[in-house]
This record gives C-alpha cells, sequence and structure tokens, in this order.
C-alpha cells in the first residue's frame, strides 16, 4: 500500500528517540510508525521504567507473545514521545478516560490528566502507529481481513460503503476494507465515541481519497507497510502530519 521510502519519514526506534521538543501547531500531528517485528526486546528493556503499573499488567495478560510485543512496543513509544513533548519523565505521565460523547460513561478516548497533549494509539500483528497533538486526534491501522471477517462485518459500515465493497473485485476488496475500518477507526478514536453507537455509521468511502468528515474534523490516510491501511483523524478544519 506505500513505498518503503513513505514509511522513513514516520519510523521510530525506541533506543534512538529523536523527536521535536514541542508541540505540533494546530492542525498538524506528530505521526510515528514502528516495527514491532524489531523493536520488541528495545520495549521490554524500557517498559519497567516507562511504563506504570496498570500497563505492566496489562501487557503481561497476553496469551500471544507477539500481542504482548506489539502492546508494549506502542505504549512504550507513545509514552516517549509524550515525554519529550512536554519534558516529562514517561513514567510521571498520568493517563486516564474522557467521558463518552454519546452515553457520558467513562469509555471516552484517552487522555493526560493535566491536559497538555493529545494522542492517539494503534497496533496490528507487528505494525504500530502512534500520534500526538494539540487538539484530538485518532490515528488506526488495519490489516487486510480474510473473507470470513469482512462476511461478518458487512452490517457495520454505511450501504453505500457497503455496496461499494460487494462490486469491488475480489482481489482488491480487502485492502479497501482495510482502508475503510482504520478510517472509521481514526475518527471514532478521535471523538471517543464507541462501537456500541452509530457514529461508525457515517459514510467515508472506500476510495483512494478519505471522504470529508463534518467539522471541525479532518480525516487523511497515512503510508502504510503493505497488506495494511491507517488513517489519521483531527480535530482541525485541516489535516499536515509529520
Amino acid at each position: 500500500m506505500t513505498k518503503a521510502a513513505d514509511l522513513c519519514s514516520l519510523a521510530l526506534r525506541l533506543d534512538r528517540l529523536v523527536e521535536p521538543s514541542a508541540l505540533p501547531a494546530p492542525g498538524e500531528a506528530l505521526v510515528r510508525f514502528v516495527d514491532a517485528k524489531t523493536q520488541v526486546p528495545s520495549a521490554e528493556q524500557l517498559a519497567p521504567d516507562v511504563l506504570d503499573a496498570m500497563e505492566l499488567r496489562r501487557a503481561d495478560r497476553f496469551a500471544r507473545p507477539r500481542d504482548r510485543g506489539s502492546y508494549l512496543v506502542a505504549h512504550v513509544a507513545l509514552r516517549l514521545l509524550l515525554g519529550e513533548l512536554l519534558d516529562t519523565s514517561p513514567r510521571d505521565l498520568v493517563m486516564s478516560r474522557d467521558a463518552c460523547p454519546e452515553c457520558g460513561g467513562p469509555s471516552g478516548r484517552p487522555v493526560l490528566l493535566g491536559g497538555g497533549a493529545h494522542f492517539s494509539l494503534s497496533h496490528s500483528r507487528d505494525v504500530v502507529f502512534v500520534a500526538c497533538a494539540s487538539t484530538p486526534v485518532g490515528v488506526d491501522v488495519e490489516a487486510a481481513p480474510v473473507p470470513e471477517v469482512m462476511a461478518r462485518s458487512k452490517n457495520f459500515f454505511h450501504p453505500d460503503e457497503s455496496a461499494e465493497l460487494a462490486a469491488l473485485p475480489e482481489c482488491r476488496r480487502a485492502a479497501a476494507f482495510a482502508r475503510l475500518w482504520a478510517r472509521k477507526e481514526a475518527c471514532l478514536k478521535g471523538t471517543g465515541a464507541g462501537l456500541a453507537h452509530d457514529g461508525h455509521r457515517g459514510y467515508l468511502g472506500t476510495g483512494p481519497a478519505a471522504e470529508a468528515v463534518p467539522p471541525p474534523w479532518s480525516l487523511t490516510d497515512l503510508p502504510a507497510p503493505e497488506g495494511f491501511a491507517a488513517a489519521l483523524a483531527l480535530r482541525a478544519p485541516s489535516v499536515r502530519w509529520c
């Protein structure tokens, strides 16, 4: 879905963090891709000094080493970025949940207590994305699914999106499905609305460019490794990422 060179500007090594020392300006987001397959050893080494107790307990509950590794990489990368941007020890960052904008329950997007920055993370297999911004942000990455997954999810989308997927040749359907799902999840993560609500049913399209989203949000696709799709949603009239 993208050339390897396109990911160079996103790539992050956990043991050699060099990042801007200030938050992106409004309308901009700092996005980083991390290859969990190569960065798990660094994450394992850094985790005890970077993650909080709840994150460490959750990491230990994963049954599959691959899932545990991608979780550690994503959360270590996020805390390192936030700590650098906010000039704070990564371990001292305290995270909580905002209220859900749909029901008011405590299941909204993750936030930093005391504010200072907005953030989002996503991991699928060995692919990890993290994003930081000065306004609410959502990032998501999805692997191209098998036909059984697509069949089970056909009622999840807007009717026009389902029709577009059904009309595609089978060889292109999985990539379009992953692209659409990443767009949906990025928007939901940005707003904090869960899948139990109907926010995912708005039309975003399966084509090569994301459709416009209701103001004040913007949505764009991100370069991703072959076999994956990624998207970024930002609370801003337009979106730029670096």
